[in-house]
């Protein structure tokens, strides 16, 4: 097995400063996210995450297609809003267009997000009607025919006119951390991805979605990745000043409303990420680090993935080390702003990771180099 591994950066607003209040927010726009997935694509990410948030993620990314050349689109689906077959068409139709440069990242969603969108189903239900989804939508994309009736799906004769361009499909990667959304994982999907829980949880994750992948005959064709935000800088008292200073952003105002927001909610991923810090905010940023550097306070004011890697370079990588040692190979990384950010770890830290299809190194401006090559310099 290669010891390459993937990094992808994310590309979903609300971006900026300080996203969760109205005077540190960015504008989003069609041209900021061209500049930011240039950003990417040139600095030598696998590619980003365009999740659920302030745009349709497949609009999006559809939009950015020729504004990148080795990018990687990680595209979020969510069953039950779209029928199988329609999925199936758009990401065939993408994984076209954009020449085998599509990831789906197929999204089980909570009870107040698909309550949003007119779908009750319970917790459990959600998972085995995504169980009954990802059979039918596997075997269109490997080219079948279909037909299938299930409690909750029934799909007569659909078919793709064309195929995709990734053979035998493009992969297919999906979240979750509760028993169902584990079964669901090991039957069907090629990466599993977790929210930024400690080496030792998503270790105890990896080795629970082997054990029944294995039931299905898998366990070597699954991988593993992880979620979480990172605040490097080159000592790690100066990441701790970052730290120090979204923490002093976070006003009550916020914290109530992400924390109103997330009290109803029945993912077991989001009570994993609540319970790491409880919903206070203590008068010392540190008393939320939850483990050697990984700090979580972004969940504050922040649904989802709450946790960010806090500490210099070394520091970082190390606790990246961490969660490899622990079978994580994939890694969703993100900071505030993404644009700036993006530039920041993909200059301090990107170039110590074996990523596969990274950016080759080019020519440089460095007054060094200028020097050097005897070049005249002026002001």
């Amino acid at each position: 097995m290669s010891d390459d591994i993937e990094v992808l950066w994310y590309l979903t607003g609300p971006d900026g400063r300080y996203p969760w209040r109205a005077d540190g927010a960015r504008a989003l726009s069609y041209p900021y996210f061209q500049q930011l997935a240039r950003a990417v694509d040139h600095l030598g990410y696998t590619g980003a995450l365009l999740a659920t948030g302030t745009h349709d993620a497949w609009v999006q990314g559809s939009a950015l297609i020729p504004f990148t050349d080795r990018f990687q689109h990680l595209i979020a689906a969510h069953p039950p809003l779209i029928s199988p077959t329609l999925l199936a068409k758009m990401i065939t139709t993408f994984d076209q267009f954009s020449q085998g440069r599509l990831r789906v990242n197929i999204v089980n969603g909570d009870a107040t997000l698909m309550a949003q969108n007119g779908v009750h189903l319970p917790h459990d239900e959600r998972y085995a009607y995504t169980d009954e989804y990802l059979t039918v939508l596997t075997r269109l994309l490997e080219g079948e025919r279909v037909s299938f009736k299930g409690r909750y799906l029934d799909v007569v004769d659909a078919g793709l006119p064309l195929p995709p361009h990734q053979r035998p499909r493009p992969p297919l990667w999906f979240g979750g951390s509760s028993e169902a959304a584990h079964r669901v994982a090991a039957k069907h999907v090629d990466t599993y991805l977790s929210w930024g829980e400690t080496p030792e949880q998503a270790e105890q994750k990896v080795r629970d979605v082997r054990r029944l992948a294995a039931e299905h005959g898998r366990a070597d064709r699954i991988r593993f990745g992880i979620r979480f935000y990172v605040i490097v800088r080159e000592t790690e008292a100066q990441a701790w000043a970052a730290a120090q200073d979204l923490y002093d952003h976070m006003d009550d105002a916020a914290i109530q409303g992400a924390q109103n927001y997330v009290s109803g909610i029945d993912s077991v991923g989001q009570q994993r990420m609540s319970a790491l810090h409880g919903g206070r905010k203590p008068a010392d940023l540190r008393e939320l680090e939850i483990a050697p550097n990984l700090w979580s306070g972004i969940g504050l004011v922040r649904h989802g993935p709450g946790t960010a890697v806090v500490g210099s370079v070394e520091q970082v990588l190390a606790r990246i080390q961490d969660y490899r040692d622990a079978g994580i190979d994939v890694f969703i990384v993100s900071g505030m702003p993404l644009l700036e950010e993006a530039y920041r770890f993909g200059e301090l830290v990107l170039p110590h990771l074996p990523v596969a299809g990274s950016a080759a190194s080019g020519a440089t401006s460095a007054w060094t180099s200028a020097r050097d090559a005897g070049w005249k310099v002026s002001v």
